[in-house]
Parts: C-alpha cells; structure tokens; sequence
C-alpha cells in the first residue's frame, strides 16, 4: 500500500477530494491510504502560528520550519532526509521546483510506499525545509497557485491511477498521453457525424492496422501543433 501524508494549513480543503473516481476506488481496494494534517498540530505556541516574517524584509511571510521539521519527523520516523528509507519521498510543493512529468509520477508510483506532501503557502517555505527535509521540489506547472493543496491532489491523482490494480484496464496507462513522449491521438464515439462534422472513415473500416497507422500519424500532427518540444 501507497501512504500520502499530506502537510498543510488547510486539511478541511482534501475533505472530499479523494472520494470520487479511480482514487476512491484504490482507496477501498487498499491500495493507497490518503491522510491530510494539519500544520498547526505542530507549533509550541499558543497561538499555533506557522509563519513569520522573512529574514532581509520582503513582502509577504514565509511558512516557518519548526513545525515542519517537527510534522516530518513524527510521519517519517526520522529527523532528516538522510535518514529516510529508500521507498520515503518527501515533496516540497513549489513554484520553485522541477516541473512534474508522467515520468515523474511512473517513478513514484514504483518505488515508494510512503510520499509526505508539503504544501507551500504564502511567500514560500522556509528554504531549510528544502535543504534538509525534502527528497524533491516539484512544480505541477509554470503559474503561481496560492498553495500547495491543489497540486498535491493533481500529484496523488498523476500517481495512484498507475498503481497496479488501480484502472480497470492496465494498458489505459500505456496508450496516452506522454506514455511515450507524444499526445495522445484525437478520439472519437458516437454518432459518426455532427454539425457537419464526421469521424475519420479508416476509423470505421475495422482494419486494425491501418487504424494503428492513423493513429501514429495523428497523435505526431497533435504533438507537432500543442506541444512541439516533446518531439525533441
């Protein structure tokens, strides 16, 4: 079983998040586990604050590292990252980071049985959390959220829908998009026609070859137009 621990300010935001679809699906099969806590938990203070001032003025405040180091260390067992197992990731979500990629999320998917996802907040996290804490900085994409709590629902989805058992059909992750650093081609049901607008005939002929030859060619034309930095 997959554990995603998610760290943030806000648990009541993945209330329900992971109770439809694929991962409502694999949480009941037992496949992943999903448990959101709450930052403030803990803080020393009265007050449960979180975050300060930063260092050299600025705008805004940055999420403290007590409470983090702290957070880690109680889900891990362990006060550093050298000391994680080699299946414990911990992800610092941040505009700061690498953009993630489905090999990205192949990776995750295999080699860990624990992911602790710390969700960023404000003007950004103290950068010792990622000195010390995190195994990876991962960015869900070039724009600025205001946290890290929708791009760890975005990760926990990109990850649990590729753990055997998950989808109904395995091979849906092979035949898509990025599977192979190309779009997946253009798809199509019924009706045949609307507004004028028909399915590819060789699409209807029922010659699987032909069809696995359009579909190449189409998926390369999607990929030439949307996204032509894949072909290289």
């Amino acid at each position: 079983m997959l554990r995603c621990d998610i760290i943030t300010i806000f648990p009541e935001f993945f209330r329900e998040a992971f109770d439809y679809g694929i991962i409502r699906r694999a949480r009941a099969a037992g496949l992943v586990e999903t448990v959101a806590h709450d930052l403030r938990k803990w803080t020393s203070d009265k007050h449960h604050i979180v975050d300060d001032r930063p260092f050299g003025g600025g705008e805004g405040m940055i999420l403290k590292a007590e409470p983090i180091f702290a957070a880690v260390g109680d889900l891990t067992g362990c006060k550093s990252r050298g000391e994680y197992s080699s299946q414990t990731r911990v992800i610092l979500l941040s505009p700061q980071g690498r953009v993630v990629t489905q090999e990205v999320a192949v990776d995750l998917s295999k080699k860990t049985s624990q992911i602790v996802f710390v969700c960023g907040r404000y003007e950004g996290v103290d950068e010792r959390v990622c000195d010390a804490l995190a195994t990876d900085e991962i960015s869900i994409g070039d724009y600025v959220l205001s946290g890290g709590e929708p791009a760890a629902i975005v990760m926990i989805d990109a990850i649990v829908r590729l753990l055997p058992g998950a989808l109904g059909n395995q091979n849906s992750t092979i035949n898509e998009s990025f599977s192979e650093s190309l779009l997946d081609h253009p798809q199509y049901t019924r009706p045949t026609e609307i507004s004028g607008l028909r399915v590819p005939d060789v699409l209807l002929t029922g010659n699987h070859q032909e069809i696995a030859r359009w579909r190449r060619e189409a998926a390369l034309k999607k990929t030439l137009m949307n996204r032509p930095d894949l072909l290289k």
